[in-house]
Formats: C-alpha cells, sequence, structure tokens
C-alpha cells in the first residue's frame, strides 16, 4: 500500500439539469492544482437525487459516463460517482469508478430509500464489490446504505477504505454525522462520507457534511454547508498501526450474506 491523495467535491447540485451540472463540475475542477489519485462526487452528481428516471436516467455510453471518462483522463486519477443508468428496462443508482484510460467497474446501490419512493423506480443491487487503488482495497456504499451496518461489515483482509456518496438531507444530518464514525470505529477502516449543498426541486435542503473519519474515530476532514473542494492525503502507516494495536477484527463473528 502506498500513500493515496483522495480529492472530495462537496458540490452544488443543479436539480434535473445534467448538462449544467456537468458544466458546474468542471469549472469547479478546474481549480484543482494538486496531483490527486481520487475524485469522489456525490449521489446522483449530475442530476441531483431524483425519482425521474425516464428524464433522467443514461445509457453506459451516454453524456454522463463521456464526461468520467474525459475527466479521469484530464487529471489521470480515478473519478468516482453515481448516476441513473438504464439498463435492459431496468433503473440503477450505479456508483460508477472511471480510471483515466477509460476502464470502469461499478456497484449498484443495495438499499433503495423507499421513503422517497426509490425502490418503486430502481433495481436494488445484490453484491458488494471491492475497487483496488495503490494497494487500497476501496468499498463503495451510497447513501441509504449507511443505515444498514450488515451489508458494509468488514472482515479481515476485506477492505481499507468504506466511502459513501450520499444526497442525505440536513433534517437527518445529525444520523449522518453519527453513523459515519461508528462504520470507521467498527469496521477499522477510513469510512468517507460525500454529501452534497443546496436545495433539490422538492425544496429538500442538503447541509453538506462531507468527512473523513479515522479507523480510531478521528476526524481527518469535516465541512458542514458550502460547496468544498478538498484534498487530503491517507497514510496506509497509520491505518495498520490502528489495527496491530486494537486487532478487533479477528474476534469479530463469522457470518455470510445470502
Amino acid at each position: 500500500m502506498e500513500p493515496i491523495k483522495i480529492t472530495i467535491f462537496q458540490a452544488y447540485l443543479f436539480w434535473e439539469n445534467v448538462e449544467k451540472n456537468l458544466q458546474n463540475l468542471s469549472l469547479r475542477l478546474s481549480a484543482l492544482r494538486e496531483k490527486t489519485d481520487l475524485i469522489l462526487l456525490p449521489e446522483m452528481f449530475n442530476t441531483g437525487f431524483t425519482t425521474n428516471v425516464e428524464k433522467c436516467a443514461e445509457a453506459m455510453d451516454g453524456m454522463t459516463m463521456r464526461w468520467l471518462y474525459n475527466t479521469a483522463k484530464t487529471f489521470d486519477c480515478v473519478v468516482a460517482g453515481s448516476l441513473i443508468i438504464k439498463e435492459n428496462d431496468q433503473y440503477f443508482n450505479r456508483f460508477v469508478w472511471m480510471s483515466a484510460d477509460g476502464s470502469y467497474v461499478y456497484y449498484d446501490k443495495r438499499h433503495l430509500f423507499a421513503l422517497a419512493q426509490e425502490d418503486k423506480d430502481f433495481t436494488p443491487g445484490n453484491s458488494r464489490i471491492i475497487f483496488e487503488l495503490k494497494g487500497w482495497k476501496i468499498c463503495p456504499m451510497i447513501c441509504y446504505d449507511l443505515r444498514f451496518p450488515v451489508w458494509s461489515r468488514n472482515v479481515e483482509n476485506g477492505y481499507d477504505l468504506l466511502v459513501y456518496i450520499a444526497s442525505w438531507p440536513d433534517k437527518r444530518s445529525a444520523h449522518w454525522r453519527a453513523l459515519i464514525p461508528a462504520r470507521a470505529i467498527e469496521n477499522q477502516a477510513y469510512v468517507i462520507g460525500v454529501n452534497r449543498v443546496g436545495h433539490d426541486g422538492n425544496e429538500v435542503y442538503y447541509s453538506g457534511g462531507s468527512m473523513c473519519i479515522s479507523p480510531l474515530g478521528d476526524v481527518v476532514y469535516y465541512k458542514p454547508e458550502d460547496e468544498d473542494l478538498y484534498t487530503f492525503t491517507l497514510n496506509p502507516k497509520d491505518l495498520i498501526k490502528a489495527r496491530e494495536q486494537f486487532p478487533f477484527l479477528k474476534d469479530a463473528d463469522k457470518f455470510s450474506l445470502l
């Protein structure tokens, strides 16, 4: 494992306006001057969180996928975020991990937010995936997945970094602030949460609160309110030291997900 440099973009999103969002994201990212390994964007970064699938869904060769590739190539790094994908007459809230060479892998959101009727329009994912970057094993999750610790449970030799991209509303921000540190401590991994800011078309307000928490529960980064583009470095030595000092994972309950 090597030190990994990560850029979080806590973005303001324009409601169901792909072109405007991609233009704004490109403009803001142009301010990035230092080399980074990974750029993380919020859930449905090209539309804001919506269930208007007929208007907002794209194919895997659509405009947003091309934008992800061009951005990854421009910054010579991985760019990751979720968007609505239509595939075989089904809709997915899909976390795409785009590399600079145009190759990609993805994770489909497992837990669909029934309070917003996401479960009526989308098909849930049925498997976890681990991405690898600079020797780090990285597990992607999306928003509502945060409330279900079994789905994100770490095991020995599992993952080193757990990432949640989200559209998490301000009115439940206390839960966000509590659950992300809990996931870091219980799984002995770094956890990053990337949220958005601003109002959406339903007048739901998002106050950000993007953060990175260490395996010991320490705050590496936290930003409430306002757009923010921030880059920080995670050192594997700190992760290894925490796990050696407190080897809790080896005592975890053994189970498997059906």
